[in-house]
């Protein structure tokens, strides 16, 4: 076994796809990534298999390739596009005497480097020890010893053991603190949603160009730079809109194709803000030609974070890269669609405002529900919207709540839980009354 290095950046790249040769699309962004996280690419290597080699994904022959690249370029790391298992890292760091990572390790890299806010930094830490949890029997032979020394000799813990204990137990730590910050954040936002402030969570591809829309919307100063994922702390700035209404707008974390789950589960609590959104402005770079692939792999995330029923506005930007004019097109109802425009020359923002505005303007309304003892949850929950305007407790158990809330929120909320017949009737108007009688 070798001793693994703690340092060294001239990378391989190896662009390994069990479906067939990656598109140069793929092979750049990769590139991008790997440039990201500060590597210096010396040498690339595609491969392609129908069926991943078990013990080192790729092939006999290009692992022969490989190590000629890695002895030929003085490399230091080798860097592979596909997931590897923990035995199959294991198995090509000792073959190929370097380092090994896949993309997700690729990832965490980037994003450790990235993170500035006390809560970044955790969400960072939870998903690199998720992450390293299940990669302990990889390249040290001395975590596989029985701890020795006066004392400690005899019946005990291996030093695999002992690390995957620490490991566990700082995870727990890192839990019970995040679970502190969300509930800060969840309490902001339902004053947010009692005071009646709309809440529009701006997401998009990474390096889209978020935060200079979001810099150009609010007048804030976050950090802009044309890399992957150049911001992950999460920003929320008042944003004000024609009319003097105003409303909170929350940039959030990139997403980028076959993002780790790690991170989708870490990130959770400031994702929160794009699933709670009343509003998403889905950001698309429309310089890119492969911008269709990029929208599908942003709805994919908004999926799994049950976010995909919220309303969108499509917002693409960089039209000054094609010489294109600021444009918006609408619905059938009349209201903002898509909304073409320059986050860094300013043309459109006003149109971008507008539409907000448009698509923002909902009848709140009132109603009353009847839920049952066995409906607790859902009675925190619209406690925890800021829904409740008075509550009284039935005779028969269970309770009666008074409802205001936008016409769209008690639709989605009734669907979600399955409520509607629970809810009581609207009242007859004077006309339709008169009808019958």
């Amino acid at each position: 076994m070798f001793d693994r290095p703690q340092s060294g950046e001239r990378a391989v790249l190896v662009h390994a796809s069990p479906d067939g040769l990656p598109d140069e699309s793929e092979r750049e962004e990769f590139a991008e990534l790997a440039r990201s996280a500060g590597a210096v690419i010396v040498a690339e290597l595609v491969s392609s298999r129908r069926r991943p080699d078990a013990r080192y994904f790729i092939g006999k022959g290009k692992l022969d390739e490989l190590r000629s690249l890695i002895r030929m370029n003085d490399a230091e790391l080798v860097i592979s596009s596909a997931a590897l298992s923990p035995s199959q890292e294991r198995n090509l760091e000792r073959e190929l005497r370097c380092r090994v990572l896949d993309r997700a390790g690729l990832i965490l890299d980037i994003f450790a480097q990235r993170a500035r806010s006390f809560e970044g930094k955790l969400q960072v830490e939870l998903a690199q020890l998720r992450h390293l949890s299940t990669r302990l029997v990889r390249g040290w032979t001395h975590l596989e010893r029985q701890k020795g020394g006066i004392g400690l000799r005899g019946p005990g813990e291996t030093q695999l053991e002992t690390d995957r204990r620490l490991i566990g137990r700082r995870i727990r730590q890192l839990k019970e603190r995040l679970e502190h910050v969300d509930a800060r954040r969840t309490m902001n936002r339902r004053n947010r949603v009692r005071a009646e402030i709309p809440t529009v969570a701006l997401v998009g591809y990474t390096n889209a160009g978020k935060s200079t829309l979001f810099n150009a919307l609010t007048r804030a100063d976050v950090y802009v730079k044309d890399q992957l994922f150049a911001t992950l702390d999460p920003t929320v700035r008042r944003l004000e809109l024609p009319e003097g209404e105003h409303v909170v707008l929350a940039d959030t974390v990139g997403f980028i194709r076959d993002l780790p789950h790690e991170l989708i589960a870490a990130f959770r609590s400031t994702l929160q803000e794009a699933r709670e959104a009343d509003l998403i402005l889905h950001l698309i770079d429309a310089s890119d030609s492969d911008r269709w692939q990029r929208v599908r792999q942003v709805n994919s995330v908004l999926k799994e974070l049950d976010a995909e029923q919220i309303p969108q506005i499509r917002v693409y930007n960089k039209i000054d890269k094609l010489d294109g004019k600021p444009r918006i097109t609408n619905n059938r109802a009349g209201e903002g669609r898509a909304v073409w425009l320059s986050a860094i020359t300013g043309d459109g923002i006003p149109m971008l405002k507008d539409a907000i505005a448009r698509r923002l303007r909902q009848k709140t309304v009132r109603r009353v529900i009847h839920l049952l003892p066995e409906q607790g949850r859902q009675r925190a929950k619209l406690f925890e919207l800021g829904a409740v305007t008075s509550e009284a407790a039935r005779e028969e158990g269970g309770w009666t709540l008074d409802l205001k809330m936008t016409e769209k929120d008690l639709k989605r909320f009734l669907k979600r839980e399955n409520l509607a017949e629970q809810l009581d009737p609207l009242p007859m108007s004077p006309s339709a009354t008169a009808a019958n009688e």
